[in-house]
Parts: structure tokens; C-alpha cells; sequence
């Protein structure tokens, strides 16, 4: 595997014989379909197997995978043409394994809506290892307020996704409402009667886990929620279910803010199976433009994380996003747009933009003008910045990557993370 920074006059046609690859490839791993053009700047992920199949007659996806000892999803994420179609033909050539792929299972932790697209779910199912569906509410008497998430089940059953059930104080305008916070956290009752609603979903439907996801909790509830998140993980193991718990990005135990008050890390660490720190918006929505996840930020994050939790129990938080900020910045004023990171690759090449990148944030950047002449600055996530986080997950050996959200195709990301690691699975 490298990375290929692309210089002036580069075409996709170049790099793929620069490196003895085909085109299709490289568009494939980087996600380039329908790019007219590449950018100076722009980073490439080139793939080089070490070991590959020729299709003969007769052959199919599971014998091949048999031939080799490997799972089938495995020689389907290797060659993600097949994800869509897994009809193979004499003559094809297939990736069996990766140059310098390690032997290190890793966990990779996905969020989504139930109104995902279709065949985007197909895609990031495929590469995960868990996937929750945001998000199951209640009623101040215990009461669950579901979702419709019956064909998103069916497709990670598909992929052997582990089905994940998420519960949130979360409400249609996408606050978090304090007041049921509090009534679940020291109402038994109404405690005991959300975890025996959550037990049923989780066995009409094939969850097999519960992601609690609270923020901005009252301080003064701060022990009543490791109270609750005992109770639910005390139950749920008794019924063969697992907890994780989302966690703000707290770098000390008296860090100041209502995101982060209420969350006692080294208690809900104790408390729950696993957590998810939510390493990301430093770069966010009403702020000034910068990384979404600068990986010195994220750093401190984790290893404050570890110094209170098992580190084996941490997914690390990865943004499946990036921001276009409008310039200048107005303090109290300025609204950015959230976008994915292939779309601000397509912004840049509509714009002619060129592709920085920034060595403390170890995240890409470009600006731009728009049509009316005004100025606009991008953070997004491209391969190098996925890189230094995984280097990052390698170093303090975390659980593996948690991804919000996955509403939006990122094929760079799972090109590097399933070339370089062995996917945990069923």
C-alpha cells in the first residue's frame, strides 16, 4: 500500500502505470467515479496485492474463498466490485491479499439512520463489524418510541453486521432533552420499564446490543447515570446483550462544559462492555473553520481515555465528514455546511481548488471561490487523515474505529482500513 500525492498534469491513467495497476482499480479504492479531472494535492490510496486468483469455469465466490481458506466476505471486501455483484467470470482476476496486510482483527463501529439509501447501507455493512440504527426514544412513563428499521436489519444480517440498538433522550428537532434524561436516571420504574421494552425489541428484531447515547447531562445527574448505565448493562449481560456507552471528548476529570460534566469516564468505562469516545467537532457547524478531528486533539482524548478505561474496551471516534465554511468567519453568525468527503473532493474539482494539508491536524484543507466570488474554506477527512488515525487506534491497541456517521460513502476509508487489517466479523 502507498499514498500518492497527485502533482501538476498527473491523470488517473499515469499513476495506475506509474504503479503497475489498472485504471479501474484506482478509481475503484479512491472512489473516483464520475471525476473528470484529478486535483494537485489530492492523496490516492494504490493497493498492491500480494496474492491473486484467475477465474476458471465453473469456479464460484465461495469455493474460491474455500481454496484459500478465507471467508467469502473477506474475498468480497478485497474486490468491492462484488459487493453489488458477485457473479465472477473466466479470466477475472481477484485479490486474495494485500501487501503488508496485517494479521490484527480490528472492530469497526458504524452509525446510521433507518432512512439510509439502499445500496449505500450494502456498501458500509459490508465493511462493518457493528452498526447502530439511531435512535429508539421513550416516554417519561418508560414507553419506547420506535423506528421503522425492519429492511435495514435485513441487510446487515446479510453482511454479518451486528445489529446494534441505540436509545437516546435525542428529540425530532435533534437536541437533547434534559428533563427525560433526568426522570429515566432516578426513576427505577421508569428505568426498569425502558430496559424491559428495550429486552423485547432486542429479541423480536435480532439486536444484539444496546448503544446508549446521552449528552449535555445535568451535572447533578452525573452518578445517577452511571447508576442507570449499571443497571442496563447488569441486565443486558444476563441476557446475553451487550452495552457501549458514547462518551464527549474530555481530556481531564474537571474539564468545564455541559458536554462534558455529566460523563465520569473511569465509572462508565467500569459500568459498560465498551464506549465509543466521540473524538470529533472541534471543527464544527457554528465555529471557526478548522479540522473536524485534528489528530493532536484526538490524542489528548485517548490518552486521557485510557488513563480511566481498559483500552481494549475503547472504540475512537472517526467523522464521516467534513465542513464549507463561508468568509469570513462571523463569531455568533457564521453557519457551516456539513458535507462528505467525497464531496468536497467534487467541490474542489468543481472550483479548481488546490488540496492542502495539515501537519498538526494531519487533515487535508482547500479553499475556493464560488460563483458570486466569495470565499470559502473546507476541512474534510481524506486517506492520509484516516491514516494517523489508525496509527493512533494501533498505538494504544483500541478496540478498533467508531464512525459518525455513515450516512455518506467514504471509499477511501474501508480501501485502507480492509487492505491493512482483518475485519472483525460474526
Amino acid at each position: 500500500m502507498e499514498i500518492h500525492i497527485v502533482t501538476q498534469g498527473e491523470t488517473i491513467y499515469s499513476i495506475a502505470n506509474e504503479y503497475g495497476t489498472s485504471p479501474q482499480r484506482l478509481i475503484v479504492d479512491n472512489g473516483l467515479t464520475g471525476l473528470n479531472n484529478l486535483l494537485i494535492g489530492q492523496s490516492l490510496i494504490i493497493l498492491r496485492p500480494s496474492v491473486t486468483h484467475t477465474v476458471t469455469q465453473g469456479e464460484s465466490i465461495y469455493s474460491i474463498a474455500a481454496l484459500y481458506e478465507i471467508d467469502p466476505i473477506r474475498l468480497i471486501l478485497n474486490n468491492p466490485t462484488l459487493i453489488f455483484n458477485t457473479n465472477i467470470i473466466p479470466g477475472e482476476i481477484l485479490t486474495i491479499e494485500f501487501d503488508n496486510q496485517t494479521n490484527r482483527n480490528i472492530e469497526t463501529y458504524g452509525y446510521i439512520y433507518p432512512f439510509i439509501n439502499r445500496d449505500l447501507l450494502e456498501l458500509q455493512a459490508a465493511y462493518c463489524t457493528r452498526m447502530a440504527v439511531f435512535s429508539y426514544g421513550f416516554t417519561q412513563s418508560g414507553e419506547l418510541i420506535p423506528i421503522n428499521d425492519n429492511s435495514v436489519l435485513s441487510s446487515l444480517e446479510r453482511w454479518q453486521t451486528q445489529p446494534i440498538m441505540l436509545l437516546s433522550s435525542i428529540t425530532e428537532e435533534g437536541t437533547f432533552q434534559n428533563e427525560k434524561a433526568t426522570v429515566l436516571f432516578n426513576n427505577i420504574e421508569v428505568q426498569n420499564n425502558v430496559i424491559a421494552n428495550m429486552l423485547g425489541v432486542m429479541r423480536e428484531k435480532g439486536y444484539i446490543g444496546v448503544d446508549l447515547d446521552f449528552e449535555y447531562i445535568d451535572p447533578a445527574d452525573r452518578d445517577a447515570y452511571v447508576a442507570f448505565v449499571e443497571n442496563v448493562t447488569t441486565v443486558m449481560n444476563q441476557n446475553g446483550y451487550s452495552v457501549n456507552v458514547d462518551l464527549a471528548p474530555k481530556n481531564s476529570d474537571n474539564q468545564r462544559g455541559t458536554l462534558y460534566e455529566g460523563h465520569d469516564y473511569a465509572a462508565l468505562g467500569s459500568a459498560a462492555n465498551t464506549v465509543l469516545l466521540m473524538t470529533y467537532e472541534w471543527g464544527y457547524t457554528y465555529g471557526p473553520p478548522m479540522a473536524v478531528a485534528p489528530i493532536n486533539k484526538v490524542r489528548e482524548v485517548v490518552e486521557y481515555g485510557v488513563s480511566k478505561i481498559d483500552n481494549t474496551k475503547i472504540y475512537m471516534g472517526i467523522p464521516n465528514y467534513g465542513y464549507d465554511w463561508l468568509l469570513p468567519y462571523v463569531q455568533g453568525d457564521s453557519k457551516a455546511r456539513s458535507i462528505g468527503n467525497e464531496e468536497a473532493i467534487r467541490i474542489a474539482q468543481r472550483y479548481g481548488a488546490v488540496i492542502n494539508f495539515d501537519e498538526v491536524a494531519a487533515t487535508p484543507f482547500f479553499n475556493y471561490l464560488d460563483e458570486s466570488g466569495r470565499e470559502h474554506e473546507v476541512w474534510f477527512e481524506d486517506v492520509r487523515s484516516i491514516i494517523a488515525k489508525y496509527d493512533l487506534i494501533d498505538e494504544f491497541q483500541l478496540l478498533g474505529g467508531g464512525y459518525w456517521n455513515l450516512m455518506r460513502s467514504f471509499i477511501q476509508n474501508w480501501s485502507y482500513v480492509n487492505s491493512q487489517y482483518r475485519i472483525a466479523k460474526v
